[in-house]
């Protein structure tokens, strides 16, 4: 028993001494610890909510709370059909998106300019499980939506270790 338990303590000693981290969990600098969310979709807010709580970061509910605003403009995701079957339905659907960011710091000093940041996804729409379809492309949605987090996280990231050298 004891054997067991010692044995599990030294690879839990091992995996924290390597780096190791959950995936989607970044190393934030103390100026980005604390983020305000101006504008951007509610699905945009619920990504960057995650990547903030398994990063040991916050989103909060006002400015003055924050070391960090992130401003959201032109937030959008069209759907488009790339090819339609033999009967005129949807067979392949591109989901692109557009948005505009821009990050400032507590006293409301630019930290990154109007930045545009570009996503898109396709899908093969099989017409037979419409249902499941629909279910994906929600999923696809967060997932594309979870990627502009990571870009916005990476860039403030490498401006604010940046300017802090």
């Amino acid at each position: 028993m004891r054997i067991n338990r010692s044995v599990i303590l030294v690879i839990a000693l091992l995996t924290t001494a390597c780096g190791y981290h959950l995936r989607g969990a970044y190393d934030l600098p103390k100026e980005m610890k604390t983020i305000f969310l101006q504008g951007g979709s509610p699905a945009l807010r619920d990504q960057l909510n995650s990547v903030l709580k398994s990063s040991s970061g916050q989103l909060v509910d006002s400015p003055e709370k924050a070391d960090i605003v992130l401003r959201i403009f032109n937030d959008g995701i069209e759907r488009r059909v790339l090819s339609l079957s033999e009967r005129g339905r949807s067979n392949e659907i591109e989901l692109a998106g557009h948005l505009e960011f821009e990050l400032l710091n507590a006293k409301n000093g630019v930290v990154v300019p109007r930045e545009p940041v570009e996503f898109r996804r396709e899908y093969f729409n099989d017409q037979q499980d419409v249902i499941a379809k629909d279910n994906e492309e929600t999923v696809i949605r967060n997932e594309m939506y979870q990627q502009v987090v990571r870009t916005i996280i990476n860039r403030g990231r490498a401006v604010v270790q940046t300017k802090g050298k």
